[in-house]
C-alpha cells in the first residue's frame, strides 16, 4: 500500500486553532488521527467512498453551510469506515472567500483568501469529518496579498496549515485504486490572469510518472482531482467570464501544457475520472458530466481514453451562481464506480448521476442516471462547443474565399471555420471566439461583440504569388518574404477579415499564431496600473481646470504596449477612447 504514493502521503489531523475554531471536531485529535491511519490501511478492500468538495470559499461570519454540509457527509463516511470500506475528502480548492470578512481588526481591506488564518480554518473543517483529506490549491488559495510577498510564502504556509509536503498528493483508498490530485502554484508571478489555475511542470512530470508506474493492464484505476478542468473534458458546464478571460481548463494560457493532460488521459487508461470545480455551477445537467465515448449520432469519437470527467458544486449559498449547493460522492468496487450527487438543500439526499461499469482493466460503460434535473440551465451558461460538419461548420481550410456570415452577425449567429494553419475560429453569443484544433474546446475571445455585432467575416488567401518558397528545390527563392516562421508548404496564409459598409478590420493573429487575446494580467500588475491611474487622478485635480474627482476620471486614459500598428518605424503612443477603470 504504502509503496504506491509514498512520496505524497499523509494522514490529516483534526486542528483545533484559535481564534477560528468553529467547527467541532468529530473525535479528539489523537482519534482522529488514528481512525484516518486505520481507514487508510485498511485500503485492501476493493470498497471505497469519497466526499469531492467544490470551492469552499469559507467566509468566517458564514459558517451555518458548511456545518450543514458537513452533517450530510458525516453518516455517508461513518457508516463506509464501519464497513471496512475505504473512506476519504477531496477538496477542489478555492478555500476562502476572496473578500474582506472582517477577519483582521487592522485591516478593513484584506482579503480572506490566501492568509493564514483562511487556511487554518479550511484545515480544521476539512479535518473535522474524521476520515483523512487531501486538497488541491485553487486561484485563490495565494491570494493573502497582504500578508505574504511572494507565492512561494504563501504556499508554504498552505502546505503547513494542511500537512502536505507537495501541492500534489497520491492517496490508495482501496485495493489498486489511486486518489490523485494536482494544485495551482501560481498568483502573483501568473504570466496573465492571476485566476488561470496553474500546474508547475514538476506536478505534471511527477503525474506522468504516476501513470507510467501504475498501469491499466496491472489493474490500477486513478481518479484525479484538480480545482479547474484539463482542456479536452468536454465539459459545458462553463461560464462565459472563464472563456473570455483564458482561466477555463488548466494552464490554460500555456498551449503545451494545456494539451499534455488530456494527451496523458488518452494515453494511460487507468485514468478512470477526473473530478474539477472552479466554475461555481450545479450537477443537475448532464452536460456536468462526459464520458470517454459518446453515441455516434452525437458526434465523432471525443478521445477521452478511458476517463470520466465531473464537475463539482459548491457547499455555501452565497457561493453558487446558479442556486445550487451541491458536492459529489464518488463510490466504487471492483465492478465499477458511481458519481453521486449530495444535495444541500434537500437534507443531504444522495442522487446518482452516472454509473460505469469495468468490462475490462482498459474498457468501461457509463450510463447517465437522469435526464437533465434542470432545463433553464442555458440561462446560465451558453459555451457553444462545435463539432466537425455540424450546422455551424460554415467553410472548409481549402477555399480561397469563404463569406462566413452572409448576414450581419447577430447574438443567435452559430459560425465557425477551420483555417488552414489548423487554427479553429467561431462566432458564438455575438463574439468571435478561438477553440482548441484537437478538443474543439473554447479557448478565449479574438473579438468581442461591440466590434463584431452588426458586421460580417470573411476569410481570404493572403499569400503572395511571389513570396511562396519552393522547398523542394536549392537556392533561397522568396527568401527575402520570409519571417521565421513559414508554413508548410500545403498550408496557405490566411487572412480573418471583419468588414461591413464602412470599412474592414484585420485579425492579426498573436506572435505565437494564436488568434486568443491574453487581455488580462495577474492580479498584482493590475493593482499597480490601478494605483498608477489613482495617482494621474490626484495629480489632474492638482494641476487641471477640474472639479471633481469624477470629472478628472474622464480625462485619464492609459496606454500599453509592446505595438499597435503594421508600422516598421515608430511614431505613435497613443490610444483612441478613455480606458480608465476605476
Amino acid at each position: 500500500f504504502f509503496l504506491s504514493c509514498q512520496s505524497t502521503m499523509r494522514f490529516s489531523i483534526a486542528l483545533l486553532l484559535p481564534p477560528v475554531a468553529a467547527f467541532a471536531p468529530a473525535a479528539s485529535t489523537t482519534t482522529a488521527r488514528n481512525n484516518a491511519a486505520s481507514s487508510a490501511l485498511r485500503a485492501g478492500s476493493d470498497e471505497y467512498v469519497v466526499a469531492v468538495l467544490g470551492d469552499l470559499h469559507i467566509d468566517p461570519r458564514k459558517l451555518e453551510d458548511y456545518e450543514t454540509g458537513r452533517s450530510h457527509f458525516l453518516p455517508i463516511l461513518g457508516e463506509a469506515k464501519a464497513g471496512g470500506k475505504g473512506a476519504s475528502i477531496v477538496s477542489l480548492g478555492d478555500l476562502g472567500e476572496s473578500k474582506n470578512c472582517g477577519h483582521n481588526p487592522e485591516s478593513d481591506s484584506e482579503l480572506f483568501a490566501g492568509t493564514t488564518q483562511c487556511h487554518e480554518m479550511a484545515a480544521e473543517f476539512l479535518g473535522s469529518f474524521d476520515v483523512p483529506y487531501d486538497v488541491v490549491g485553487g486561484n485563490h488559495d495565494l491570494e493573502g496579498l497582504d500578508e505574504f510577498e511572494t507565492d512561494e510564502e504563501n504556499l508554504n504556509t498552505y502546505l503547513t496549515a494542511h500537512n502536505k509536503e507537495t501541492p500534489q498528493f497520491c492517496r490508495e483508498v482501496a485495493d489498486k485504486t489511486l486518489l490523485v490530485g494536482m494544485g495551482s502554484t501560481i498568483f502573483r508571478d501568473a504570466v496573465y490572469t492571476s485566476h488561470e489555475v496553474t500546474i508547475d511542470q514538476e506536478q505534471i512530470n511527477w503525474f506522468e510518472d504516476i501513470l507510467q508506474t501504475h498501469p491499466a493492464d496491472d489493474g490500477w484505476k486513478v481518479f484525479v482531482f484538480s480545482h479547474a478542468p484539463p482542456n479536452g473534458s468536454g465539459l459545458r458546464v462553463l461560464q462565459e467570464n472563464h472563456v473570455v478571460n483564458g482561466c477555463c481548463w488548466l494552464n490554460h494560457s500555456n498551449e503545451k501544457q494545456c494539451k499534455k493532460f488530456i494527451e496523458l488521459v488518452r494515453e494511460h487508461r487507468c485514468v478512470k475520472a477526473w473530478f474539477s470545480g472552479h466554475f461555481h455551477l450545479g450537477q443537475d445537467y448532464q452536460d456536468s458530466i462526459t464520458f470517454p465515448t459518446i453515441d455516434p449520432k452525437d458526434g465523432p469519437y471525443p478521445n477521452r481514453g478511458s476517463c470520466v470527467f465531473a464537475q463539482t458544486s459548491v457547499m455555501r449559498a452565497g457561493t453558487s451562481r446558479d442556486g445550487r449547493q451541491q458536492s459529489r460522492l464518488l463510490r466504487g468496487t471492483k465492478e465499477g464506480f458511481e458519481i453521486c450527487t449530495v444535495d444541500h438543500q434537500d437534507d443531504g439526499k444522495v442522487r446518482v448521476d452516472a454509473s460505469i461499469t469495468y468490462r475490462d482493466d482498459t474498457h468501461e460503460v457509463g450510463v447517465y442516471a437522469h435526464e437533465d434535473e434542470a432545463y433553464d440551465h442555458d440561462n446560465y451558461f451558453k459555451v457553444y462547443q462545435p463539432q466537425f460538419d455540424d450546422h455551424g461548420y460554415v467553410c472548409g481550410d481549402d477555399e480561397e474565399l469563404c463569406i462566413l456570415t452572409p448576414k450581419a452577425i447577430t447574438e443567435e449567429t452559430v459560425a465557425w471555420w477551420k483555417l488552414s494553419c489548423g487554427r479553429v475560429l467561431g462566432v458564438v453569443n455575438g463574439m468571435m471566439l478561438e477553440f482548441d484544433k484537437s478538443t474543439l474546446a473554447p479557448l478565449g475571445l479574438v473579438v468581442s461583440g461591440d466590434e463584431l455585432l452588426g458586421k460580417q467575416v470573411a476569410i481570404v488567401d493572403s499569400g503572395l504569388e511571389e513570396c511562396m518558397i519552393n522547398f523542394e528545390e536549392d537556392g533561397m527563392d522568396g527568401a527575402d518574404c520570409a519571417d521565421g516562421s513559414e508554413l508548410p508548404e500545403d498550408v496557405k496564409e490566411q487572412a480573418v477579415l471583419v468588414f461591413d459598409d464602412d470599412g474592414v478590420t484585420v485579425v492579426q493573429p498573436n506572435a505565437d499564431g494564436s488568434y486568443w487575446r491574453k487581455i488580462v494580467r495577474n492580479k498584482i500588475a493590475r493593482m499597480k496600473e490601478k494605483r498608477r491611474e489613482k495617482a494621474a487622478i490626484d495629480f489632474a485635480q492638482s494641476h487641471l481646470p477640474v472639479r471633481s474627482e469624477d470629472e478628472a476620471r474622464e480625462k485619464i486614459m492609459s496606454t500599453w504596449g509592446p505595438y499597435k500598428s503594421t508600422s516598421g518605424v515608430a511614431k505613435s503612443t497613443g490610444i483612441e477612447g478613455k480606458v480608465y477603470t476605476s
